[in-house]
């Protein structure tokens, strides 16, 4: 199996760690300090499961890794519609996309049956430019609960979590998501293939969407959004809207909001993707996870105030950020 890492970083560069301890055929495409630590020393992880170093092969440069089996990507949701001259050269005919993203992915509606079928979610997919780019057949759809970070370049540090779910967007338990699970779990990942990763996708999305702007607007950790009175009701009150508009598309989370924010208070002083982001004058990637919720309740007729209110503040927080 051929598998190239597109955007490997700290997630991309454990997966494609894992998958080389394994066996798999790896190429992991990067840049910067990064790229050059994992060229000299290969991927160090550290983790509390065992560290270990994987020589994948390296390079900054698609076309000299040709077509793969899989392209696991790695990057940031809004940067998708812009990665055509970097994921091209990696396509053949039956080449899988895992996509690893938070919040509401392109392909949600592809083979999704009843009313709402092969609808486009244009704030996650303007115009169709992701789909473009590429295809809603190519999507394994990825939901990831690891969480880990850079250490520096090179290392990845493992804090906790192996769970990468996998599901095709028709429901099937296809060969492709089959070959994959293998090859994670090979790895020592866990790679449950769900028959509605929809479900995850809302699951996860529960805390993304609150405490990922909240935390940008507030500058504040896990713990101090949880342990804040006001914040930590205005988070609940999202989290209510969130799970009405997936009930209205006929999601079901199963975990209780309380049961979500003791998780998150466990935690602690954990900053979000979003306030990192921030403080590294990055893009915010909110797009998935806060305005195509809103626009969902749209189509479905959920009102969603408190949701609007904070994409309304966070937008502007974006778009100065961006300036």
């Amino acid at each position: 199996m051929k598998v190239a890492v597109l955007g490997a970083g700290a997630i991309g560069a454990y997966v494609g760690a894992a998958l080389h301890r394994a066996g798999a055929d790896v190429h992991l495409i990067a840049r910067g300090p990064h790229l050059a630590a994992m060229r000299q020393h290969g991927v160090q992880v550290l983790s509390p499961r065992g560290d270990f170093t994987a020589r994948a092969h390296v390079t900054d440069d698609p076309a000299e890794v040709g077509p793969a089996d899989f392209v696991f990507l790695g990057l940031k949701a809004n940067s998708y519609a812009a990665c055509g001259p970097l994921i091209e050269p990696l396509m053949h005919d039956t080449t899988a996309v895992v996509a690893a993203q938070n919040g509401i992915p392109w392909w949600y509606f592809h083979r999704h049956g009843g009313p709402y079928d092969c609808h486009r979610v244009e704030s996650v997919d303007p115009d169709g430019a992701v789909s473009a780019v590429i295809a809603p057949e190519r999507a394994v759809g990825c939901v990831v609960y690891a969480a880990t970070e850079l250490a520096g370049p090179g290392v990845v540090r493992h804090l906790e979590g192996t769970r990468f779910s996998i599901g095709e967007p028709d429901r099937s338990v296809s060969a492709r998501c089959t070959a994959f699970s293998e090859a994670m779990r090979a790895g020592g990942l866990k790679c449950p293939i769900e028959p509605d990763l929809r479900n995850d996708v809302w699951l996860k999305l529960l805390g993304n969407i609150s405490f990922n702007p909240i935390s940008a607007l507030a500058r504040a950790t896990m713990r101090q959004m949880c342990l804040h009175g006001g914040t930590r009701k205005v988070i609940e009150i999202m989290m209510t809207e969130t799970l009405a508009v997936a009930r209205a598309l006929g999601c079901e989370v199963g975990v209780s909001i309380e049961r979500r924010l003791a998780g998150a208070e466990r935690v602690g002083d954990h900053r979000t993707s979003t306030l990192q982001d921030l403080e590294r004058g990055k893009p915010l990637e909110l797009d998935v996870l806060l305005a195509a919720v809103v626009e969902l309740a749209e189509i479905t007729g959920v009102e969603v105030p408190t949701l609007r209110t904070v994409h309304a503040i966070s937008d502007l927080l974006a778009l100065r950020t961006a300036a």
